[in-house]
């Protein structure tokens, strides 16, 4: 493709992509494809002569789109969102455009003191200390592993990495029922291993039990076991609750553990004055992390991590070959080693471009837009007499079921699955579920980058509507 090519295709693409932002609520927000149905319209082989860039979006229209699911769509209700905003978008194509590996200081300047410059923006927007320091990674998922790693070496005055994991001498960690499998699969890939994952038991609110915790902690140190880190979240995946980091963290610095604490959507609300209770003990965190790409519309992957120890970080993660080495190595920050992958994209760009483009106003204004649709859907499923709540609304998730009178818990579980994939596959909106107490939750989200009230209510019609239709079933 030739320059000239590239220029009236991209300008092509780009009434496409403006189009789409219009238009993404107009689509069944869940697609509608069947397992297979995708990969069997695709050839077999690759083709053995260029194709047009006009036929590549004949069969992105008639192809792929069928089978997205719109996570940019205002009905899109599911999981956490994956924001996105036409600033955001701006900012990746610009990156993609530079296509700069920025691995350390030398490979881009400005990508690693731009970097530098937005964590120390977002550490103070959400009120940690000022000792922090902060890297962009790729996922809460890797930056959880990151200080699960660090912990790791730091517990063991950092002889793991040189010598491996000495079985006579078993690391532990820690975290509530509900915190997410991330976790579970950093001690997987930590060494340290699931049967040394030590789940605590939550109190009424789903949050943490800090008695329970301090317990667990103190008959591990009885048995001989080192605990190595305790993992605090801020906002659950299933019902947002927050544990109480002041006596976690207190529990913490007690028994020498460090603590992380992952804020992966929830960390965003930070940025209000309100919700700085969350954080509060901040003093006694180790490291921490948010995702703005979640609801600080910001596209995926960007994943804020930060430490007040910076060094154990680097110690744990850095390795100097020859052919990176640099006349500038202790003058800057080379973010190579401040996590597992050596390739870095320039995903601060596209953040700067977020934070400018709506200015920490703008920004506060749509969190607390968000937070106060979930109030309001609150209300109205307290109005009706057979649904219920069934956790605390915290944030922007609200936990709730169709609940008729005289129907038993079984029941209630089936006839609430099938009414959320009632409403899944209708493609009008999308929910996902958990399963608080043994009670088959619907779970709805309201933090997609272009949501109103008016789409709330409407979805929630739709929601009494299906459930009072679809009947106790069977």
């Amino acid at each position: 493709m030739t320059t000239d090519e590239f220029r009236k295709h991209a300008h092509e693409l780009v009434e496409w992509m403006a189009s789409y932002m219009e238009n993404a609520g107009r689509y069944p927000v869940k697609s509608q494809v069947k397992p297979g149905e995708i990969f069997s319209r695709l050839p077999s082989s690759p083709p053995m002569e260029p194709e047009s860039f006009e036929k590549l979006m004949k069969d992105m229209e008639e192809i792929i789109m069928p089978g997205i699911t719109h996570w940019q769509s205002p009905d899109f209700y599911a999981y956490f969102p994956a924001n996105t905003s036409p600033p955001s978008v701006l900012g990746e194509m610009i990156t993609a455009t530079l296509g700069a590996q920025c691995m350390n200081w030398e490979t881009s300047p400005a990508a690693a003191e731009l970097e530098e410059k937005i964590m120390i923006w977002l550490r103070d927007l959400i009120g940690l200390p000022g000792s922090f320091e902060g890297v962009i990674q790729d996922s809460a998922s890797t930056a959880t592993l990151a200080a699960l790693i660090t912990a790791r070496e730091k517990a063991t005055a950092f002889t793991v990495n040189e010598e491996g994991i000495n079985p006579g001498r078993t690391l532990r960690v820690y975290c509530s029922s509900q915190a997410h499998s991330s976790v579970e699969k950093g001690v997987r890939i930590s060494g340290i291993g699931r049967r040394n994952l030590v789940k605590i038991p939550v109190r009424d609110d789903l949050s943490m039990d800090p008695d329970r915790l301090a317990a667990a902690i103190g008959e591990d140190k009885k048995n001989g076991y080192l605990p190595c880190c305790v993992i605090a979240t801020v906002g659950t995946t299933g019902t947002t609750a927050v544990d109480p980091i002041r006596p976690i963290g207190e529990i913490c610095r007690k028994n020498h553990v460090w603590l992380h604490v992952d804020a992966a959507m929830a960390g965003t609300a930070l940025i209000l004055p309100e919700f700085q209770w969350m954080i509060d003990g901040r003093e006694n965190i180790d490291s921490f992390l948010f995702n703005p790409h979640k609801w600080m519309f910001t596209n995926f992957d960007c994943t804020a991590f930060f430490t007040r120890d910076a060094d154990s970080l680097i110690r744990t993660f850095e390795i100097l070959p020859e052919y990176l080495k640099t006349r500038t190595r202790g003058q800057v920050n080379d973010y190579r080693d401040w996590g597992i992958p050596l390739g870095r994209r320039f995903r601060a760009l596209k953040l700067w471009s977020v934070i400018r483009s709506y200015g920490v106003n703008g920004l506060r204004d749509k969190i607390r837009a968000h937070i106060s649709f979930a109030a309001k859907l609150k209300e109205m499923i307290l109005k009706e007499n057979d649904f219920e709540l069934l956790a605390p609304v915290i944030i922007n998730v609200v936990c709730f079921r169709y609940a008729p009178q005289g129907v038993e818990e079984e029941k209630l579980n089936l006839l609430n699955e099938k009414i959320n994939h009632a409403l899944n596959d209708s493609g009008k909106i999308f929910l996902t579920h958990t399963v608080i107490n043994g009670r088959y939750t619907l779970r709805m989200v309201t933090g997609q980058t272009n949501l109103t009230l008016d789409h709330v209510e409407r979805a929630w019609e739709l929601i009494v509507k299906t459930a009072r239709a679809t009947g106790i079933g069977s």
